[in-house]
């Protein structure tokens, strides 16, 4: 049974706003990334997972229990660090550290000290006068010393400065090798890409894309750019085009050419090429911020995909317009 559930989840806020239709499941151990730009609905799908608000349609499941009717029960297995920090500020550091430990009937402290070193965290001082970047580091603390099993973790490293957010990813691989199970919801690629087993692409409130984040990092497919000295050059390359290899794109004005070729065929590929005069070959790299911005750049299609994704790009595709219609009237109830 997975440890966190999303099943049809649906709240709608108007005009446009909110999560529709929202499924996906986070198994024991997974590091489970939930990408997407502010306003997305990431948020409003974590308050739902903590059981903080009722949706319309659907629910959200901790451990098999329902996220909202047994909202007590589900936060004690529970580290939650949510993206926007509240913290009262007549209180100092430390003892707000005091009163989490005492909510949470805490008597071993040794976890938390550990954490206080490891983030470098200042608490002695008021809450009122406090960094935004120490803030988080609180809130970082407070969310991982009763350390529990499952984390949810919503923009965790927005305030860090960039050796501190290292420090961050550092600490998920760590917790993740001890089993722990990990929803990571972030608009920052790196921390996902670093981190995450699995990726879930959501826009305007839909998920697009549910995907295993290797398949980008292992692609069978390499893509290549290559520029021909000449027209000529250029048509002949294209006329000449093997099997085994795909132009995924051209500038003809610059007789460049973005070529997809499968692994087993580099070697041939390049032997190819040798025959030709060429200006530059060079190897595109596929990134996650790739794969994310051809749901979001019109100007990108599916065709400077690697094959495989591609393929999947355009199932994503087929099921946004699918949820879209609907959403717009065209194929049912919102």
């Amino acid at each position: 049974m997975p440890v966190l559930q999303v099943e049809n989840l649906t709240k709608d806020y108007g005009h446009g706003r909110g999560v529709f239709d929202v499924n996906f499941n986070v198994e024991k151990g997974e590091v489970f990334g939930y990408l997407g730009p502010n306003g997305a609905g990431k948020t409003t799908t974590i308050r739902h997972i903590m059981g903080f608000s009722r949706p319309q349609k659907g629910r959200t499941l901790v451990n098999g229990e329902d996220s909202w009717k047994k909202y007590n029960h589900i936060q004690k297995t529970l580290g939650y660090l949510p993206g926007e920090i509240a913290l009262p500020e007549n209180l100092t550091g430390t003892q707000f550290i005091k009163m989490m430990s005492n909510l949470r009937q805490m008597k071993d402290m040794h976890y938390t000290e550990m954490l206080i070193k490891r983030f470098e965290l200042e608490h002695t001082g008021g809450l009122k006068r406090m960094s935004l970047g120490m803030k988080r580091k609180l809130a970082i603390v407070t969310a991982f010393m009763h350390d529990p099993d499952i984390l949810v973790l919503d923009e965790p490293t927005s305030g860090l400065d960039p050796v501190m957010q290292g420090i961050f990813i550092d600490f998920i691989k760590s917790e993740k090798e001890r089993g722990k199970t990990i929803l990571l919801s972030s608009h920052i690629f790196s921390e996902v890409d670093a981190t995450c087993d699995r990726i879930a692409i959501i826009k305007d409130g839909y998920l697009v894309s549910t995907f295993i984040a290797n398949d980008l990092k292992h692609s069978e497919s390499k893509t290549y750019k290559v520029e021909f000295v000449s027209k000529k050059e250029f048509e002949r390359f294209r006329a000449l085009m093997p099997m085994g290899y795909e132009i995924g794109s051209v500038k003809r004005h610059r007789n460049q050419a973005v070529v997809h070729v499968n692994d087993n065929h580099v070697n041939g590929f390049i032997k190819v090429l040798a025959d030709f005069k060429l200006v530059f070959f060079t190897e595109i790299k596929f990134t996650l911020e790739d794969y994310f911005m051809n749901f979001y750049d019109k100007k990108q299609s599916a065709a400077n995909l690697p094959k495989g994704l591609d393929i999947l790009h355009q199932q994503d595709d087929d099921a946004a317009h699918e949820t879209t219609s609907a959403k717009n009237g065209e194929g049912g109830a919102k």
